[in-house]
């Protein structure tokens, strides 16, 4: 039984992660070969609604990539959000200044250095005013790739590795929250938010009155904080983020990708529990509608993703860890050096699935998002550069 929860995460990591990875290499191979069939695929019309509309009421014709980016995401992103949320309770991650500090300010410099990054380089190359919206490309770090690479190079025992979750929850909330204010969907209509807080108050009421099911909190709070998210120019995938503080859950975080977590019974960790595997296909899907550009769709963006996460990453998340250390007062942890810091930065450099999903956006379709996707694929990069960096700094694996 020991022997088999040790592999499990591993096991669990590298499934999510084939099924992504397969759904986007269909789409590159389909879109290279037969490029408008791929395009009917990603654009094929499922019904169409004038209730779901725009924030001025116009007609919406649902679309296959719709359902998966704006509907089905959301349950990605409502994953996500618990794993943020439960590291703010006590015992969590996030519940402890002093501890989190340094990881916390390393998250920083890995979100305001590839931005600068990305916004100097447009600038220097003169197209500032057509690129400068995709500034939050480059922002992303995948968590579950950044992990798993992680976990490699340093070994599952590293204190390197509980950092970097640290590090990737605090940057999955910036970019939620980044995607939420900077990324609206349409106009913004605000107004449509009261239907949010009504399915926030009702969910609160069902909590109050017992209710431990998490099926009533997603399909009628969370379906009502969706619409109104959808109504009101926002990003409906976030929808159902303001609905997960409120299902009843456990008052202590055991930690992301503490498989322990499997043994609890309360209705946040059954929701995880719950759409774990239908998030993985979701997460396939989401590749295949999404990964299928031409090679030569490479331009300007895609260097400038690359070099954003390749070297604005580490370089922010080792030059505010420092600061974090030096100057602030915060600790490693114990057994953690700053060259560490380095090859940790190198593994968060991987974007892949959020820096994907900005993308699309970030930029109207055409070829600035093609490339700046292929971005986004490419920065898989970093994990050789993460074992490469690894080697040269000597760092010692600890299983």
């Amino acid at each position: 039984m020991e022997q088999t929860n040790k592999r499990g995460p591993i096991k669990f990591l590298l499934e999510n992660s084939l099924i992504l990875i397969i759904g986007a290499v269909v789409a590159l191979i389909w879109a290279n070969l037969d490029h408008q069939g791929y395009e009917n695929l990603v654009h094929m019309p499922l019904f169409e609604n004038d209730l779901i509309g725009t924030p001025h009421g116009a007609h919406r014709v649902i679309t296959l990539h719709y359902l998966v980016n704006d509907l089905l995401m959301a349950l990605f992103f409502a994953i996500a959000g618990k794993e943020v949320w439960e590291a703010t309770l006590p015992g969590g991650a996030l519940s402890n200044p002093r501890k989190a500090g340094s990881p916390l300010i390393a998250t920083l410099g890995g979100v305001i250095m590839p931005a600068a990054f990305f916004l100097v380089g447009a600038h220097l190359l003169g197209q500032f005013t057509e690129l400068s919206q995709g500034w939050a490309v480059p922002v992303a770090t995948d968590i579950a790739f950044s992990y798993m690479v992680a976990r490699l190079v340093f070994g599952a025992r590293h204190p390197a590795i509980p950092f970097l979750l640290l590090l990737a929850i605090a940057d999955d909330a910036i970019g939620l929250v980044v995607l939420a204010i900077f990324y609206p969907q349409e106009e913004l209509q605000l107004g449509w938010l009261l239907l949010t807080v009504v399915g926030v108050l009702i969910a609160l009421i069902m909590r109050r009155k017992g209710i431990d099911s998490f099926w009533p909190y997603l399909l009628l709070a969370g379906g009502l904080s969706w619409f109104g998210f959808a109504k009101s120019g926002l990003h409906p995938a976030l929808g159902l983020l303001p609905i997960i503080p409120t299902m009843p859950h456990a008052h202590v975080d055991s930690g992301l990708f503490d498989w322990t977590e499997l043994k609890k019974t309360d209705t946040l960790n059954r929701f995880e529990h719950w759409w774990k595997n239908p998030v993985e296909l979701i997460l396939g899907a989401f590749g295949l509608l999404n990964a299928g550009v031409v090679v030569g769709a490479i331009g300007t963006p895609t260097y400038l993703v690359l070099i954003a996460l390749l070297l604005g990453k580490p370089i922010g998340i080792w030059l505010f860890g420092i600061v974090a250390v030096k100057g602030l007062g915060f600790k490693l942890p114990d057994g953690m050096n700053s060259r560490d810091l380095v090859v940790l930065g190198c593994a968060a450099g991987i974007g892949f699935t959020v820096a994907l999903f900005v993308a699309t956006v970030a930029f109207d379709i055409g070829p600035i998002q093609d490339a700046a996707k292929m971005g986004a694929l490419l920065s898989f990069a970093a994990a050789i550069m993460t074992f490469v960096a690894g080697k040269m700094l000597g760092v010692v694996k600890q299983h």
